[in-house]
């Protein structure tokens, strides 16, 4: 087990209280997602944390997978399904280069609340565009906090190693990062402006 996922194991009990602490945010970020959706797409819900997005959307899909490095947050998302007797969605303890998930399999790929915690962010676009299907789309909310008195905090404590490794984003260079991976993004809104949370939409090319 590696530092990242001990981290998010530790934190899986807390993570529902933090979303709850911006409950409307969160409610917007699933509305606009759902407006994306069709009913026959099949989503990777990448980082999927305790469920609650995949949960929220499973409706709106045919499948849901959800995918996390944290066994606690999949032990949660798992009973969450049971409570709310959700069928279509499959949660796995995984990371996103795991090869039982197939190129080409997924219409859309979720990345809530993410990019910014994840290595070597092109490697990783560039699986998220193998995974997709033509003009697949990939849907994320990113906090962009480069420059802000938030990154300035973040930083230090994260090259100490007390938090995992974090990217402090621009909107500029996250924008970079999907087109570089070989996507057109389609929709870019500032959801928070305090908290520099920016909801990206864009599809394969």
């Amino acid at each position: 087990m590696n530092k990242s996922e001990k981290f998010w194991d530790r934190m899986a009990k807390y993570l529902d209280r933090v979303e709850r602490q911006d409950e409307a945010t969160n409610i917007k970020i699933i509305e606009k997602t759902r407006n994306r959706l069709k009913i026959s797409d099949n989503v990777l819900d990448y980082g999927c944390g305790t469920g609650t997005a995949a949960i929220e959307i499973a409706g709106s899909v045919t499948t849901v997978n959800g995918i996390d490095i944290s066994s606690k947050m999949i032990e949660a998302a798992k009973r969450k399904t049971v409570e709310r007797n959700v069928k279509n969605i499959d949660f796995a303890q995984t990371s996103i280069f795991d090869e039982k998930l197939k190129t080409g399999s997924f219409d859309v790929v979720l990345c809530f609340h993410l990019l910014h915690l994840v290595e070597d962010t092109p490697k990783v676009m560039q699986r998220i565009n193998e995974l997709l299907k033509p003009g697949g789309m990939i849907i994320s909310a990113t906090p962009c906090i480069r420059g802000t008195f938030l990154g300035v905090l973040l930083w230090p404590v994260s090259k100490i190693g007390l938090i995992p490794p974090i990217t402090l984003f621009k909107i500029s260079e996250l924008e970079d990062l999907l087109t570089d991976g070989n996507f057109e993004i389609v929709e870019t809104e500032c959801l928070h402006k305090s908290g520099q949370l920016y909801f990206v939409v864009a599809t394969k090319k």
